[in-house]
């Protein structure tokens, strides 16, 4: 467990190396790449054929440009249909999320102060101070005082139903 902390220089000499290590690679890999393309254009391609006359030279660079319009029309339409389907898989994208709905994530529960609730919501600037405990005390003394009239209140409900039910039973 005794692992020593390397100095900053060292490191610093470590990446420094680390990095030439890259370039060197780097470079490799486009020599490399050079040397595959002319392998390739000399495996692939013949060697223009310089003899003849000037006619016969532009009518090669005709067909040249014939072919290269060809093919340029061939990537075009590519292109577009490539632009097409992503802007359709962004489309379907969308109605998928609107299908789904997008999901909420579950709230957490914070304990906090009304005044600290306020301000939250207000902003920093206002300062609200309120005391809603004292409110809160004077609503449930009033609460207290309603149920004990209620309970008169309810007994004479029962006895003036009691005596509708005698009247029902007795015509």
């Amino acid at each position: 467990m005794s692992e020593k902390k390397m100095t900053s220089s060292r490191r610093h000499h470590l990446k420094s190396l680390i990095l030439q290590i890259a370039l060197n690679w780097l470079e490799q890999e486009k020599k490399d790449k050079v040397s595959e393309k002319e392998a390739y254009m000399a495996e692939h391609s013949t060697a223009p054929d310089m003899s003849g006359d000037q006619n016969a030279l532009m009518e090669t660079c005709k067909k040249l440009q014939a072919l290269i319009d060809k093919v340029d029309e061939e990537r075009y339409d590519a292109e577009a249909k490539v632009l097409k389907a992503d802007k359709e898989i962004e489309d379907l994208k969308i109605k998928v999320v609107d299908l789904r709905g997008v999901k909420k994530p579950a709230l957490k529960k914070v304990r906090m102060s009304a005044d600290s609730m306020l301000q939250a919501l207000l902003g920093s600037k206002h300062k609200v101070t309120m005391d809603l405990r004292a409110n809160l005390k004077q609503v449930k003394k009033e609460v207290k005082e309603e149920p004990t009239e209620a309970v008169g209140d309810w007994r004479k409900n029962i006895e003036d139903k009691a005596d509708r039910k005698k009247m029902f039973e007795t015509s």
